[in-house]
């Protein structure tokens, strides 16, 4: 990474396919998450459904123009 740090990847746990993890933090790295050993971000959070709704489909709607 830009930091100077090292990302690795190991198997995720309950349905997470991926986990991110810090696999050698930089003497110069500024970035306080960035702890050697522990995981970054977690996918599962990725896989979820949209919890967002969806706008609702309009067939007679018709452009002016």
């Amino acid at each position: 990474m830009a930091c100077g740090c090292v990302a690795g990847f190991r198997d995720g746990v309950e349905g997470s396919p991926i986990t991110v993890v810090i696999t050698y933090k930089a003497e110069s790295c500024q970035v306080p998450i960035h702890v050697a050993g522990l995981p970054v971000f977690d996918h599962r959070e990725a896989l979820r459904p949209s919890t967002r709704h969806t706008p609702a489909v309009q067939p007679d709607f018709e452009e002016e123009g």
